[in-house]
């Protein structure tokens, strides 16, 4: 009998480099504070939020994820016709179909690749990671390239007092590729179906079609902050336990940026040692969803808060109520 060909496994994956793209528009506290009857200091201390990046007009998802995935696979030394993957984990690509993904692979110069959009939210970006690094050491794909991003300002109500003001546009991308040493730990990633509707929309495209309003985000607060904070730190405590260290032996956390009071509770619980660099992005990015975790990886490094080749636990989490986590070296 004839053998068939299999593709040839590698042992060890890891993120090669970061690319990073901000909406160009800073939008303060008080541009925004007006239609929920807010101000600077209420949204600052319910969000760490000072300024929030959205694009301007001209500026797209697409457009943004092509600007970070440029800068990624520059800094990787790869030439883009290694890349065999592309994944873009997005929720604001305005198409249901075709993905956004073949384009802006097209638009990269990786028109061949093997390319697909996933809906995961805030936690989609660690989804494409831990993809990546299944789809590398399986030996299916060579180098991927891993984006998350969105143009969340096209689906805000500027009246809604649940999730508008945190909201950012941008777009974070990592290229993936082979390694000899471990690089990315095993994942540790799931979903609350039953809590599904906590985060999410107003209301289906159907709805927008037999007449009814534009269907913008919206969240139950108090119960995504609960989820968030109890359930998610021992997502992230296992996701260290399949890494094998220890909380001490990170050199940062960079959680999704959902909310300060979030980032700065999910920190206590984990009893962080100050040894730890926790990122803080969205103060001056605020809330960008898949792109959240790249971003503030991304400014950790290019700030020089941390350095390459130390360990940083990563994890997102939101609408699905899905999330995922593990721990990488810095690339």
């Amino acid at each position: 009998m004839t053998e068939l060909r299999v593709s040839t496994p590698q042992k060890y994956s890891k993120i090669y480099s970061l690319g990073a793209s901000r909406g160009s528009l800073q939008v303060t506290n008080d541009e925004i504070a007006g239609p929920i009857d807010s101000s600077d200091e209420w949204i600052r201390q319910r969000t760490g939020i000072i300024t929030r990046a959205r694009a301007n007009e001209e500026e797209t998802m697409v457009s943004l994820s092509v600007e970070a995935g440029k800068e990624a696979i520059e800094k990787s030394g790869v030439n883009p016709e290694e890349i065999d993957l592309v994944i873009v984990s997005t929720i604001s690509f305005p198409f249901a179909t075709p993905a956004a993904a073949p384009l802006i692979a097209s638009e990269l110069g990786i028109p061949t690749a093997a390319a697909y959009d996933i809906s995961a939210a805030c936690a989609g970006y660690c989804y494409g990671i831990a993809q990546a690094d299944s789809m590398i050491r399986s030996g299916l794909s060579k180098f991927a390239l891993v984006i998350g991003a969105e143009k969340l300002s096209d689906f805000i109500n500027p009246a809604d007092r649940t999730i508008s003001f945190l909201l950012g546009d941008g777009a974070g991308a990592a290229v993936v590729g082979p390694s000899d040493t471990p690089g990315i730990s095993k994942s540790v990633w799931g979903s609350d179906g039953s809590q599904w509707d906590k985060v999410g929309m107003t209301s289906s495209i159907l709805d927008f079609k037999a007449g009814g309003d534009w269907p913008t985000l919206v969240q139950e607060g108090r119960t995504v902050f609960r989820w968030a904070v109890w359930e998610m730190v021992k997502a992230a405590k296992e996701a260290l336990d399949e890494a094998g260290i220890t909380v001490d032996q990170l050199s940062a956390l960079v959680t999704h940026q959902a909310n300060m009071r979030i980032i700065d509770e999910f920190a206590k619980q984990l009893e962080l040692p100050e040894s730890v660099v926790v990122a803080k992005d969205i103060e001056t990015t605020g809330n960008t969803s898949a792109a959240s975790i790249p971003l503030a990886m991304h400014r950790l490094l290019d700030e020089k808060q941390v350095e390459s080749g130390g360990l940083a636990l990563q994890i997102g989490f939101g609408a699905g109520l899905a999330y995922a986590a593990q721990v990488v070296v810095l690339p």
